[in-house]
């Protein structure tokens, strides 16, 4: 099988779906903390607003500009993320990243979703990409941190 038909493989169907149906992808008027993650190798870029109220997510924004992968991302974050805290979203972000460079397992719930990336470890190049909306949340509710 083509390297060509692998990277088609990839992008499945589930996966399509997920970035054709990206949750909350309006930026916030008026949030408590902003950051911007670019993927410097194929660049990808994330934007994100977080509201944060004692320590946990209460409204999130994204501006994302990416490949499906990073879209498919993105839509499992965004999905998921309102009502948690920050060691919350670093453990999720911790595991994918696990999951994507050392065969870890899946992340757990909220974000098992993130399962459908799977076979995207394979594809080293994708990796920055697929983190970018946990990197630019995890940002922008470490900025949120240094203002409160």
């Amino acid at each position: 099988m083509s390297a060509e038909n692998d990277l088609i493989k990839l992008y499945s169907g589930r996966i399509l779906a997920l970035a054709a149906d990206m949750p909350r992808a309006a930026r916030l008027d008026h949030p408590t903390a902003t950051a911007k993650k670019r993927a410097p190798l194929c660049g990808s870029t994330v934007t994100v607003d977080v509201t944060v109220q004692d320590g946990v997510i209460t409204d999130y924004g994204q501006d994302v500009k990416a490949c499906a992968l990073g879209q498919a991302a993105a839509a499992v974050v965004g999905a998921n993320v309102v009502g948690l805290t920050v060691a919350q979203v670093q453990d999720g972000r911790d595991a994918l990243n696990a999951m994507l460079k050392s065969d870890g397992p899946v992340p757990a719930a909220p974000f098992d979703g993130l399962e459908v990336l799977q076979p995207a470890k394979d594809y080293k190049n994708r990796h920055a990409s697929i983190m970018l909306a946990f990197d630019a949340t995890l940002d922008a509710l470490q900025a949120n941190q240094a203002t409160a």
